[in-house]
């Protein structure tokens, strides 16, 4: 059974990812946190703009994880797959003492009609459960057909 996911995106990333243009997400963090390693292909994302609504979902078409990160890794890793991510020099530069990462690789990106959600904190990525879904999981987008 698939997971659910909450992805929270800077404005231009999200047009990016809805103009195709951007293909794969990357998250990279100094600690091992709670999404790290818990996203799996199949699982289908909600994607939200930053202080905005959620505008789409997604699912991850597939995922690999990083641990023991170096600054010369994160570099391999840019030049890599950043035709897909579309990472500013800032991003990446911002991203160079982080130990964790993983990259989902989008399929299925479509545009929802906007729905606003009571989401208070600052987490940038939330796994969806039955307490903690902010009313998504009702949606007729994951419904199944």
């Amino acid at each position: 059974m698939a997971n659910y996911h909450l992805v929270i995106l800077k404005k231009p990333y999200l047009d990016a990812i809805l103009g195709g243009q951007k293909r794969i997400e990357s998250r990279f963090i100094k600690t091992r946190r709670y999404a790290f390693g818990r996203v799996l292909p199949g699982d289908k994302l909600f994607l939200k703009v930053s202080s905005g609504p959620v505008c789409a979902t997604a699912a991850a078409a597939a995922v690999k994880n990083f641990e023991n990160l170096t600054p010369r890794q994160i570099i391999e890793i840019k030049q890599r797959y950043n035709d897909y991510i579309r990472g500013s020099d800032e991003y990446w530069q911002s991203r160079m003492n982080c130990k964790f990462g993983f990259l989902v690789w989008l399929k299925d990106v479509k545009p929802l009609e906007p729905v606003r959600i009571h989401k208070k904190d600052w987490r940038a990525w939330v796994i969806l459960t039955e307490k903690e879904n902010f009313g998504l999981l009702k949606m007729e987008a994951v419904k199944k057909p």
